[in-house]
């Protein structure tokens, strides 16, 4: 299914893109899926969000999480309860799974269930090598680099 949104040309004029198009035109795609169990995303701060799941009803060990590179994977399957003499059964038990994109470097911090809210807080935790670093001018390598270049010429001059 394509998404209303054409995005070829920005395909051709770009490389190592593919997979941020691809997520764009999968979740367009995917609006029309299931909305449970309700949840809502929150920004912490620049570097810290936290997932909030309403799973009334769920235990810890009826729910799995699961962070594979650039995805969380939130499942849950109740365990029947037979014989409970339910006259009407409102709150939900039916098996679900969410799945959440993560950006590069977005790692999951901790989980907690409380009160039938699942809490899932991330962290976005970027390299030190990728940080960005001031360079100083004339700084460290910089007489090597005037060293080879006079060898260099010395070397040639020789010749």
């Amino acid at each position: 299914m394509r998404s209303a949104f054409d995005f070829a040309p920005f395909r051709r004029s770009t490389v190592g893109f593919d997979r941020l198009f691809d997520m764009l035109e999968n979740s367009a795609a995917g609006q029309g899926q299931e909305n449970y169990p309700p949840f809502d995303l929150v920004r912490v701060d620049d570097n810290h969000f936290r997932i909030n799941i309403a799973v009334a009803g769920f235990k810890s060990d009826e729910i799995d999480i699961t962070a594979q590179q650039n995805v969380l994977i939130v499942a849950g399957k109740k365990v029947e309860e037979e014989g409970e003499g339910y006259i009407h059964r409102g709150i939900a038990t039916r098996s679900f799974e969410r799945r959440f994109g993560l950006a590069d470097h977005v790692k999951v911090k901790a989980a907690d269930l409380k009160d039938g809210l699942l809490s899932i807080d991330l962290v976005r935790e970027i390299p030190e090598e990728m940080k960005p670093r001031k360079i100083k001018i004339g700084g460290e390598g910089a007489g090597e680099r005037q060293t080879i270049e006079a060898k260099a010429e010395r070397a040639e001059a020789h010749d």
